[in-house]
């Protein structure tokens, strides 16, 4: 029976599962990471962090688990949303990601209404009004605040999607997490061109847009080695956290679905 790996970048963590194809857990396992506020209302992580916790869990749990790594079929990527990670042509992070609860927007919020006539045409746009922690705001920030930064900025990611980087070296997201950077046409399931136009923004820092269950690359032999896995193991689009734990808390019993939450 073939095995899956699911890994979650947390704010807190990164968890990794792996798991049968009937859905059996084989093993779990957790590596924290800290959280840094240098100023009040901002929250920062070392995309670094998330990578190292990736390969400490991943290693984990094939060895709890007493999996062979031929049986690996695939991996699947869930994380917090919103979290912007830059990088530069190198690919390298230029500066701590900003994550979703990170406050520093709001001058970047009101900017984006601006320019786009409003907060209704916005909506119409992009299916989400301007909230201080999606993703948008936080690139604008970078080119208001920081423009040497924004100057060297040739990709942006979300942090599940920079994890998905180091395994694949594909830049790639896909479209429930896509959804609430503030950019996506959700209608058209991909990047809105005209508010990236009324924005300024270039298109191609961002990344190609995935359904959730499409292959978006193969593990590279670099990622490979560090994880002590095969080369070539499919990774898949995967999800936000919200959309991942949505189709968590339902099971499916015969013809209806039932819904697992407490509440």
């Amino acid at each position: 029976m073939g095995i899956y790996l699911g890994i979650d970048i947390g704010t807190s963590g990164t968890k990794t599962l792996a798991i049968r194809e009937d859905g059996s857990i084989l093993a779990a396992a957790t590596a924290e990471y800290p959280l840094a506020s240098p100023h009040p209302g901002w929250s920062e992580q070392n995309p670094e962090d998330w990578w190292q916790a990736t390969i400490k869990t991943v290693r984990k749990v094939m060895a709890d688990g007493q999996c062979d790594k031929s049986d690996v079929r695939g991996i699947g990527l869930s994380g917090q949303m919103h979290g912007s990670v830059f990088l530069d042509k190198q690919q390298q992070v230029i500066r701590p990601a900003l994550l979703w609860n990170d406050q520093r927007t709001a001058a970047e919020c009101d900017e984006i209404e601006r320019r786009t006539g409003g907060r209704k045409r916005l909506i119409s746009m992009v299916a989400n009004p301007a909230l201080t922690g999606f993703t948008a705001p936080k690139i604008l920030w970078l080119r208001n605040h920081e423009p040497r930064h924004y100057d060297r900025l040739t990709q942006v990611l979300l942090p599940k999607d920079f994890v998905r980087h180091r395994l694949t070296g594909e830049f790639a997201t896909e479209v429930s997490d896509a959804s609430g950077t503030l950019l996506l046409d959700v209608k058209r399931r991909q990047w809105s061109q005209a508010l990236l136009n009324k924005l300024e923004i270039d298109p191609a820092v961002l990344p190609k847009v995935y359904e959730s269950e499409e292959v978006s690359g193969q593990l590279s032999q670099t990622a490979a080695k560090l994880l002590k896995l095969p080369v070539g193991i499919p990774v898949v689009g995967g999800g936000g956290d919200q959309a991942a734990g949505a189709v968590g808390n339902f099971s499916h019993h015969g013809d209806q679905w039932c819904c697992l939450c407490p509440q």
